[in-house]
């Protein structure tokens, strides 16, 4: 390479100490399409963080709290994404301005905008509270309260960290061992060897979800062994926004339960407000259609024309759907397994159910009311031959794609509907 290794490589923003063999894997090009060829060595996770961060800093990239709120809510970047690099000082400044998590509310990732740094693995962890229920708020703290004192240290929030890291490796797709070096470089702000996976009883029984390691690495020696590690992660890693606002600007600050129970409220609250006020312009509710539209978005139903046909002549009069009752829908999504529990227990899996039978057994499974009008919406999406009556299995497989959301693919957003729902409501005002 005809670059001098000690100073930044163009094509790769900051330096890589202590890893000239894959500084030089980056010089050898004029441009940057060794690291662009790194996609197609990416998970489907890795993919979607590295298509929506836009920071950089000393090699490893970062996403704003707005490149995330986008990539929970959006298709793809409304822009194409070039990786900003951060000085040390603009870091800083940056998490000098970080608010302490007392001052959380559900507006906090729209208020830091761009002022924010996101870790991969820390995108993997706001993922998952997304898709867990309230219940599962305390069994999460849990977790990450090792020593049992009712508080969460830095350190013990860093080894859970490890462990997604630990668990995203497991996923990684095979192929050259250099990109996918470089590619943990990139993600882990550190180099990770392939051999460095820890080895757990039932190995080849991969664990359905993150939320399942979480559950199962309480059990296990994991926990003891990164434990007694957690000062080497810690001195490898940057702080970041999550990190300062959970544990201050010095770190030494601990997190209650209250106030961990707060923040993971507030950050689904604000997820299904910016996806709710996108189809209201205002209003105060969204209709019926734009409803079933979101639900469908992130499913893999490839033809969604057939059951939006079905609930237009089903409900020929728009009353709407109000935020209350988007939340409640999503808050009964987060409980989506417990539901599918009782619904074998009460045998209704094996057929298909009527309207008060599902509201019944939505309360009953996970404490969620459903408005009647909400429940009517529902079953005139998804009742397809019109008997009024719901086929529960393929309620559960549609909603089950419509829970992963970040996870799965992702279908166009359609806002035609919009417009068609202010006509419909000016026709029928008249």
């Amino acid at each position: 390479c005809s670059q001098n290794h000690r100073k930044p490589c163009p094509t790769w923003p900051g330096t890589l100490p202590g890893h000239p063999q894959l500084l030089w894997a980056t010089c050898v090009t004029d441009n940057r399409s060794d690291l662009e060829d790194l996609h197609l060595y990416a998970t489907p996770r890795e993919q979607r963080f590295r298509q929506f961060a836009s920071l950089e800093f000393e090699g490893q990239l970062y996403m704003t709290p707005h490149d995330f709120i986008q990539a929970v809510t959006s298709d793809e970047p409304k822009h194409v994404k070039k990786w900003r690099s951060l000085s040390k000082q603009e870091l800083n400044q940056i998490l000098m301005e970080t608010p302490p998590v007392w001052k959380g509310s559900s507006k906090l990732f729209r208020n830091l905008n761009e002022r924010g740094v996101i870790s991969y693995t820390e995108y993997l962890f706001l993922l998952c509270i997304l898709t867990k229920p309230h219940a599962g708020f305390r069994i999460a703290f849990n977790m990450f309260d090792t020593d049992g004192n009712e508080m969460v240290d830095k350190k013990e929030f860093l080894v859970l960290q490890e462990i997604f890291r630990k668990k995203n490796e497991k996923r990684e797709k095979r192929g050259d061992e250099e990109k996918r070096a470089m590619l943990r470089l990139q993600l882990y702000g550190y180099h990770t060897p392939t051999n460095s996976v820890v080895k757990t009883e039932g190995e080849d029984l991969v664990p359905r979800s993150y939320w399942d390691t979480l559950r199962r690495s309480t059990s296990q020696a994991l926990f003891s062994d990164l434990a007694e590690r957690a000062d080497d992660i810690t001195s490898s890693l940057s702080d970041t926004t999550l990190l300062v606002h959970f544990f201050g600007k010095k770190g030494k600050a601990e997190l209650n339960f209250e106030d961990f129970y707060r923040f993971m409220d507030n950050l689904q609250t604000e997820v299904l407000e910016i996806e709710f006020l996108s189809y209201s312009n205002g209003m105060n509710t969204i209709s019926e259609e734009d409803f079933a539209h979101i639900l469908l978005r992130y499913t893999n139903v490839e033809n969604t024309s057939s059951y939006l046909e079905n609930m237009r002549g089903s409900i020929p009069e728009e009353k709407g759907i109000t935020f209350e009752e988007f939340r409640s829908f999503f808050q009964f999504l987060n409980n989506l397994e417990d539901f599918t529990i009782a619904m074998q227990m009460y045998n209704f899996a094996s057929r298909s159910i009527g309207q008060d039978e599902f509201k019944r057994a939505v309360y009953v499974a996970t404490g969620v009311k459903l408005s009647p009008h909400l429940v009517n919406t529902v079953f005139k999406i998804f009742d397809v031959d019109r008997d009024d009556q719901l086929s529960y299995k393929e309620f559960i497989g549609i909603m089950k794609d419509r829970l992963n959301r970040g996870f799965r693919g992702y279908k166009p957003i359609q806002r035609y509907t919009t417009f068609k729902s202010c006509v419909r409501k000016e026709l029928y005002s008249r």
